[in-house]
């Protein structure tokens, strides 16, 4: 059964897992979640990977760089309440302790984004040092945290390079399709730049695969064709395409609140595992060209694929046009483990 919105909010209530607000530790580990891609889960990966660690009694500041403001939607800041935010405090110098947000998640914090924004890369182009204006901003309160996670938008503009500018590690996600790696090579180019002159202390920590499909071949074909170009930078753990990952958003939490026990809140729990176990990558960025596209090679004859899927009531996964809020009131019950 679907959850309700009350049966959520209920189990999004304060819990003794993180209480009080930040106090001062070590300084945080900046990532930025970036990929000029829009649609492969970056957003989707920032709040659920946050929270994931959260559980891990971390303190966890998210900072949403999207005009659209996905990230601050799925922890729950409705846009009422986003008078002051990201926009405020690179275009306007307003001080980011006034910008950061209490969540509906036990210890994760956040600094939430609208649509005023996307004039931020405008106004910023006349200004001095416009790509360290972030970087320069939460330097009062990043020894508060324990992770500040960037939420890039889908470009590499201005809000993109001030992320990396201000971020000591940088995850990738890519979902599992045919065009993955399309433009992967000029977002890596760019890393180099801002590695050359801006932020020498950037590193690709990590890979992440998203929205895998283990009903097909393309996706596994995916994964292989990005392992063998990143290799040890790709995370073992790949995150599935589920319905209560699109759901969770809707209800203003992470997937670990909306549905603990779904394999999209076990999955990310691992990826949490994984990252904090994970030590940074120092090896130079691979100096070959990401191929644009995959290559594929054709398993079975067309149609077969198709004929030979499980539906929901085989025990697959339910087919695309049954994505979306409400899943068509099915469960993840019948989902593969």
């Amino acid at each position: 059964m679907t959850p309700t919105l009350r049966s959520v909010i209920d189990r999004a209530k304060p819990q003794p897992q993180v209480e009080g607000p930040p106090e001062p530790s070590r300084e945080a580990r900046v990532v930025a979640v970036a990929n000029q891609k829009g649609g492969v889960g970056k957003s989707t990966t920032a709040v659920n990977l946050g929270a994931a660690i959260a559980e891990k009694r971390r303190r966890v500041l998210l900072i949403d760089l999207d005009p659209q403001g996905n990230a601050s939607t799925g922890l729950g800041i409705e846009p009422g309440r986003r008078q002051i935010g990201t926009y405020q405090v690179m275009s306007q110098g307003v001080p980011i302790q006034e910008a950061v947000m209490e969540t509906a998640v036990p210890g994760v914090w956040a600094i939430p984004s609208t649509i005023d924004l996307a004039g931020a890369e405008i106004e910023l182009v006349g200004q001095i040092s416009r790509e360290t204006r972030l970087a320069k901003a939460i330097e009062p309160i990043v020894h508060s945290y324990d992770f500040v996670f960037l939420d890039c938008p889908p470009s590499l503009g201005l809000l993109t390079v001030n992320a990396l500018t201000a971020c000591d590690e940088l995850i990738v996600p890519i979902q599992c399709e045919y065009y993955a790696l399309e433009g992967l090579g000029q977002l890596l180019r760019n890393v180099r730049l801002v590695q050359q002159n801006l932020n020498p202390r950037l590193r690709l920590t990590g890979i992440v695969m998203t929205m895998f499909d283990s009903r097909t071949k393309l996706s596994e074909q995916v994964v292989a064709e990005v392992k063998r170009y990143f290799g040890s930078r790709v995370y073992d753990t790949i995150i599935p395409r589920t319905v209560r990952l699109s759901e969770a958003p809707g209800f203003g939490v992470p997937i670990t609140i909306y549905d603990p026990s779904s394999k999209g809140a076990k999955a990310y729990r691992r990826l949490a595992k994984e990252f904090l176990k994970r030590e940074t990558i120092d090896d130079p960025l691979p100096e070959e060209e990401p191929p644009s596209v995959i290559a594929i090679e054709r398993m079975e004859a067309p149609g077969d694929e198709e004929e030979s899927a499980p539906g929901p009531e085989e025990g697959g996964d339910l087919p695309p046009q049954a994505w979306g809020a409400g899943g068509n009131g099915q469960s993840e019950e019948g989902e593969k483990p």
